[in-house]
């Protein structure tokens, strides 16, 4: 058991019987009130965020997750096969579970699935992928330092601003933590 001043985003706690994964956390003290916890979190069973005040007493359960590296293999429709790099087992994941993640899932990409008492809960993908732009206008002659962007579809339907020296093909690194463009692959 954890106090609620010691959660931090990232963390996955048990709160009211359900898990929720910890976005942000600020710790505030009033004047003459007492302290407490302010906590934003993402419910993992429905995907709503909420947000709950704690007190600097109250008592939190983290959860304990057990995380397996995994190579994302292919989709079929609204499912996302993975392969464990040890025991080659395999799974399969719903495109509701994974959210936002599934614009980053490229065949054989390296991704770390976590699991709570055996049931895959969330897949986080590498902080860089590098990926293929499928579509962009054309690139421009000699436009090799310029801050002016274009859009650019990726193999997975993801669209990230690029530079305009860009071309459709080339592949680039994009963080996946942003969505943004970091540089050429």
């Amino acid at each position: 058991m954890l106090t609620a001043t010691q959660i931090r985003p990232g963390m996955v706690i048990k709160f009211n019987n359900e898990l929720y994964s910890v976005f942000a956390m600020t710790h505030r003290t009033p004047g003459n009130l007492r302290g407490f916890v302010q906590v934003r979190m993402r419910s993992l069973r429905n995907g709503s965020m909420n947000e709950h005040r704690f007190s600097t007493d109250d008592r939190v359960e983290k959860a304990i997750m057990d995380e397996q590296e995994m190579e994302f293999l292919y989709q079929d429709g609204d499912y996302y096969y993975f392969m464990n790099t040890e025991t080659y087992e395999q799974i399969h994941l719903t495109k509701d579970l994974l959210g936002d993640t599934t614009d980053y899932l490229i065949p054989n990409l390296k991704v770390t699935v976590e699991f709570y008492e055996g049931k895959p809960i969330s897949v986080e993908p590498p902080s860089v992928v590098v990926m293929t732009v499928v579509e962009t206008e054309p690139g421009l002659k000699g436009a090799t330092v310029s801050n002016v962007g274009k859009p650019a579809k990726m193999e997975t339907g993801l669209v990230v601003q690029v530079p305009a020296f860009i071309n459709e093909g080339e592949k680039i690194r994009v963080n996946t933590a942003e969505g943004t463009y970091s540089e050429r692959a």
